[in-house]
């Protein structure tokens, strides 16, 4: 990922993303202000860059301060694994009346190990080219196409196409982004009863998606059940419970007792756990899953096993998660941890933990990474 005046984010770059990939810092270093990047994609191709924009203060708002200049977004990714790499690049700027457009839109990939990236498509300003086929060549014919407004995104607009399928994978893999703002309130909710395949980013359908799980994919659900039981101390297991006026109760049952108790009066602890059990072990998971501050109402002793849940789940899905938590930290490997802080400028900088003097040596010792953050071994970067 890199990305060039967004906010704080003035000139950042993070090579080598793990599947599982953590952002470390105080309030106020950048972290929520990446996950930002990924949501602002995200509603650029489901409700359109100016609504996006919109959100966000418009572009004024979303420069980094100080700064006249374009916003610049840029993603590499792999669509599987042992597949060539792509590149795509976003340009965002505004015309002489202040209205944003795509000023630079392209997207590249190298077939072979030597030679140039080709770009298979390549726009500005609503105006551009594109090769189709499955596995565009620097050969085949060019495309020449007009997009019906210069704040259209091409790859959103031509992505849809059967004849682009390389445009269509990227267009795809953006619109199954899943950013969570979990919150045990929102888990509390009584919804009208019926299968949802998909856990909400605030999680006020979990007993939707517990029923729909139990329907379909009931060896899952004693799955995530077995690991929430593991998690979490007495819990013996979880329910769900239709209600006459068509509303679907989630229940509880601790050991020892008989009966079981209404997820209102669970701890926020067992509720988030559950739901980020669920989220992780979806049955057709999101291609990106982004998790902000997963400690917030979780005890401290769950995060060690929820940073070993979420590294099970990157097997299948890129996981991104922003913490300021030691405990969920200490369950990390070096290379899966980006530090953050701000320079003297107030520009966020990130450096990967295991390229911190020290850190890899510390770790092969048995010292764990947010204890080694605590005693401020990751202060002072450069």
């Amino acid at each position: 990922l890199k990305v060039k005046n967004y906010r704080a984010l003035r000139d950042l770059t993070f090579n080598h993303l793990t599947p599982l990939t953590v952002f470390l810092g105080p309030n106020g270093c950048g972290k929520s202000t990446i996950f930002d990047v990924f949501a602002f994609l995200s509603e650029c191709f489901s409700i359109g860059l100016r609504k996006a924009l919109d959100k966000r203060g418009r572009l004024k708002e979303l420069r980094t301060r100080g700064s006249k200049g374009a916003v610049e977004i840029e993603i590499k990714y792999r669509e599987r694994k042992g597949t060539p790499l792509i590149t795509y690049h976003l340009t965002i700027d505004e015309d002489t009346k202040g209205s944003p457009i795509v000023a630079e839109e392209w997207l590249s990939w190298r077939r072979k190990s030597k030679g140039r990236p080709l770009k298979f498509l390549d726009f500005r300003k609503g105006e551009g080219e594109v090769i189709t086929g499955e596995k565009p060549e620097k050969e085949d014919n060019k495309i020449s196409e007009k997009l019906t407004s210069p704040d259209v995104l091409a790859v959103n607009a031509l992505g849809q196409l059967a004849s682009n399928p390389r445009v269509h994978a990227l267009r795809n893999f953006i619109t199954s982004w899943h950013l969570s703002y979990l919150t045990a309130d929102h888990t509390r909710s009584i919804p009208e009863a019926g299968p949802q395949e998909h856990l909400s980013s605030t999680g006020d359908n979990l007993p939707n998606v517990i029923q729909y799980l139990s329907e379909q994919f009931p060896a899952i659900l004693t799955e995530i059940q077995n690991r929430l039981v593991k998690r979490v101390p007495r819990l013996e297991k979880f329910e769900t419970e239709f209600l006459q006026d068509g509303r679907l109760l989630l229940k509880f049952k601790d050991a020892p007792f008989k009966t079981p108790i209404l997820a209102k009066y669970a701890s926020d602890g067992t509720l988030k756990m559950l739901a980020y059990l669920t989220l992780l072990f979806d049955p057709e998971p999101f291609k990106l899953i982004g998790i902000e501050e997963p400690e917030n109402q979780l005890y401290p002793q769950f995060l060690y096993g929820l940073a070993e849940e979420c590294r099970s789940a990157s097997e299948k899905s890129q996981i991104l998660v922003t913490t300021h938590s030691p405990e969920f930290v200490n369950g990390l490997k070096p290379n899966e941890l980006w530090i953050l802080n701000r320079d003297k400028k107030g520009y966020t900088q990130a450096m990967n933990s295991a390229k911190v003097e020290g850190i890899q040596e510390f770790v092969e010792e048995g010292a764990l990474l947010g204890y080694l953050w605590m005693e401020g071994h990751f202060q002072n970067l450069k």
